[in-house]
């Protein structure tokens, strides 16, 4: 079985640097102008909506559409509208103003995204946390933000309960599904002001509270992974959002105009797109490239309360799913599930992840499994508002180890250790800027001057750009191995362990030495019902790269490798199944 979008003999009938200029001329559907931001021309989507504001009010368009659907709860689109201007007059009442912050903490809940867009609608700047956090990693984020506000489910209340007293800015807790609260007077329930999901769409609709908004005011606080020290909040403001949330449709309709087709006419009338949104709504990816991506287009979201691969197979069916993935893993066991072929998968027409490096070996089995979904990847971080690069369809198959072109919002250089720019095919820090890079970390000064200077933000990603302008990202700065003095690059041995056909999950990290430093070490995970011996592992890494490359142990692990909530593999715990220093 062949892939749908395997690139035909006249692909491509259009240069890559053309279908953007065709893209973004005067009247085209992505036309950009510039603006000055903060001194810096920026260029920016000239008819993107100006503020998350703006967005929220062009829903009113999609009235009885289904937006969200949890388990067997559907929401509509009046619905989540009339429940979030609820929550925004209820935070007016609490006394929030404009640039308070209101902390989001719960898990994928249709109250989610009603709680996210009520507080952005008082002027708010709302911190989504991450819902794995515990007690006093949420206090953490609650403190550091200043927060006067949180929306929060039971579970995150319980692990909040005996750090409250140490959140000192702390006024309000709203809990959703919560059975008794105890006595605690700032603490009630999220329904007193909502009610529950299946009576939202019948809630009188109140105006949007009276406050100015601006495409330039700050909107979020996204707390980085925190894999190393503690985590920093990216502040990100409206425009950094809006411009990630009606970028979705840009990649397909270049395809389209690189394939020699035209581009459709909008038509209200066409099926709803339908995503099943597998990773959390705290993590820029579920919220901006997600939740506001459905929102500029109507479409609806399946939500998982966790991952589990035969519940998406069978939401995927029961829903009509046109988009799933997150991170590459996510796919694959979709893909490689045992039970997937009593699933109708035929309404996907895009599998689509990033987050993590994947495997090319992953865009064949997309093309072999589901051929009629165009795979598609793109690079991000929490400082770029998730989506920087974009890649899919016929594009990524014929560069299936690139993250793709920036975005025409963005501009990305490749630079050496003294910040000078490097000529393509040479590998050097990433650094990024553009209308969706966040302007710095709140109340992180240095932190700030460190990692954003004139506009550019430094990623921390070494990698190259080719001569059409693709990303290659080569590896992490720092989880790169030096081995006696010899770079070993994470991402090249980790990509190839993906190779093997029996490895699912794979990751690379240093093994303390005492004479060379550190050694490399993998940590593999294996298919289901598919096996591989450490000893054949190594042999076939051996055959395909250097001998000071090849891990000096691999450990095989029965289940996929433990990820925080962003995707990112968590080497800090794999380096320790090595035990103490060699």
């Amino acid at each position: 079985m062949s892939s749908n979008f395997e690139p035909a003999g006249n692909w491509p009938a259009m240069s890559l640097a053309e279908a953007h200029a065709r893209l973004t001329a005067p009247g085209a559907p992505f036309e950009t102008e510039t603006r000055v931001i903060r001194g810096i021309p920026t260029t920016v989507w000239k008819n993107a909506p100006p503020t998350l504001r703006d967005l929220f009010q062009a829903t009113q368009a999609f009235g009885e559409r289904t937006f969200v659907v949890y388990e067997d709860e559907r929401v509509t689109y009046a619905g989540f509208r009339r429940a979030a201007l609820h929550v925004a007059q209820a935070l007016v009442r609490d006394g929030v103003r404009p640039g308070d912050r209101v902390a989001v903490a719960m898990r994928n809940l249709p109250e989610w995204p009603v709680a996210f867009y009520g507080a952005l609608l008082t002027g708010a700047i709302v911190t989504p946390l991450n819902a794995w956090w515990s007690g006093a990693e949420l206090e953490y984020g609650l403190v550091d933000s200043g927060s006067r506000v949180a929306i929060v489910d039971a579970e995150r209340l319980d692990r909040l309960a005996a750090h409250l007293p140490n959140c000192t800015a702390l006024e309000r807790v709203y809990v959703s599904r919560a059975g008794s609260l105890g006595g605690e007077a700032k603490v009630v329930p999220l329904e007193s002001v909502t009610g529950p999901s299946a009576t939202w769409a019948t809630l009188p609709e109140l105006p949007l509270p009276d406050v100015d908004i601006a495409p330039e005011n700050d909107a979020t606080i996204f707390y980085t992974s925190g894999t190393t020290g503690k985590p920093k909040g990216a502040l990100g403001t409206h425009r950094n959002a809006t411009s990630v949330a009606v970028a979705g449709l840009f990649s397909p309709l270049r395809n389209l105009l690189r394939r020699g087709e035209p581009i459709p006419s909008p038509d209200p009338a066409a099926p709803q797109k339908a995503v099943l949104l597998s990773v959390p709504f705290f993590h820029v990816t579920g919220c901006m490239a997600v939740l506001n991506s459905a929102l500029a287009t109507g479409g609806k979201i399946v939500l998982m309360h966790r991952w589990d691969a035969l519940r998406a197979l069978e939401l995927i069916e029961r829903e009509r799913c046109t988009t799933a993935g997150g991170v590459p893993t996510i796919a694959w066991q979709l893909l490689e599930h045992p039970e997937r072929g009593r699933f109708d998968l035929s309404s996907l027409e895009s599998i689509s992840y990033g987050g993590a490096p994947a495997s090319p070996e992953l865009v064949r089995r997309i093309g072999e499994t589901v051929p009629q979904s165009a795979p598609g990847i793109g690079w991000g971080m929490t400082e770029t508002s998730a989506t920087f690069t974009s890649h899919s369809a016929e594009e990524y198959v014929l560069r299936p180890d690139s993250s793709g072109p920036a975005l025409p919002i963005g501009e990305m250089k490749v630079v050496d250790g003294r910040g000078r720019a490097l000529p393509a095919g040479e590998a050097g820090e990433l650094m990024v800027r553009g209308a969706n890079v966040v302007r710095g970390y709140w109340n992180k000064p240095e932190a700030t001057a460190q990692t954003f200077a004139d506009g550019w933000l430094r990623t921390g990603d070494i990698a190259r750009l080719d001569e059409d302008g693709y990303l290659y990202i080569v590896d992490r700065m720092k989880d790169m191995l030096i081995r006696g003095g010899e770079n070993i690059y994470c991402i090249e041995v980790e990509s190839t362990l993906y190779e093997h056909p029996a490895v699912m999950d794979a990751a690379l990290v240093g093994i303390p030495h005492r004479m060379l430093g550190e050694e490399p070490g993998a940590v593999v995970s294996l298919k289901p019902g598919l096996h591989a011996t450490e000893a054949e592992l190594r042999g076939f890494v051996a055959q395909r790269l250097a001998a000071f490359k090849v891990p000096v142990r691999i450990i095989v692990l029965p289940d996929l490798l433990p990820r925080n909530a962003n995707g990112k593999i968590l080497k800090s715990n794999l380096r320790k199944l090595f035990g103490p220093d060699t």
